[in-house]
């Protein structure tokens, strides 16, 4: 007796299968999605970390470049006017012409700020509002509760009276850079000093 022909049978999937597939499918694309947010975020993170730590070198390396050419004003004023833990105002020659400006720099919100006023007037006068720069942002020295500023005298010695400020000859600062805290690293600390040429010595 001849034998049947053999017949290839091909089923489909099931209902149960698809359902099953579907949900690999899907967790799978929910697990690439979830790692490439991370890895942007993580990227977007380290790429503003970077560019406020490199601004606050370049601002703290411009801050100290004046400190250090603080002078007597126009007006014969001294070279120091006040000091403070989140402030200096001092006279020098901020922008290389023949006055010497009132620089004023200060912590305001998070973000160190530069403050400029040139003398008018004969006899020369300091009045008027200050044309004012940002520095540098996102510091965290409030919410650390560390000093931007620190004085010293020509011995070396800490100054922690700040109406002295014929005492000081030498300035410290000190800035802590974090664009989110709420994220790890720790803030970044960046530090720099000076000392008033035309003041050592004296």
């Amino acid at each position: 007796m001849p034998s049947m022909p053999h017949r290839n049978r091909c089923r489909g999937m099931t209902l149960i299968e698809a359902l099953v597939w579907i949900a690999v499918f899907v967790m799978v694309m929910l697990a690439l999605t979830t790692s490439v947010l991370y890895f942007y975020r993580t990227s977007n993170y380290a790429i503003q970390q970077a560019s406020a730590i490199s601004s606050a070198q370049r601002g703290i390396e411009a801050l100290m470049k004046i400190v250090r050419e603080a002078s007597y004003a126009s007006n014969g004023a001294y070279p120091v006017a006040e000091i403070a833990t989140s402030s200096l105002t001092f006279y020098a020659d901020a922008d290389s012409d023949a006055a010497i400006e009132r620089v004023h720099y200060y912590l305001q919100n998070n973000t160190l700020m530069k403050g400029v006023l040139d003398p008018s007037g004969d006899p020369p006068a300091y009045s008027g509002a200050e044309a004012t720069s940002t520095i540098s942002e996102n510091l965290r020295n409030t919410a650390l509760g560390v000093s931007l500023f620190t004085y010293y005298n020509k011995s070396g010695v800490q100054i922690s009276d700040y109406t002295r400020i014929a005492d000081v000859r030498f300035v410290s600062v000190v800035i802590y850079v974090d664009v989110d805290p709420g994220k790890t690293p720790t803030p970044i600390f960046l530090r720099s000093s000076a000392a008033m040429r035309n003041l050592v010595g004296k």
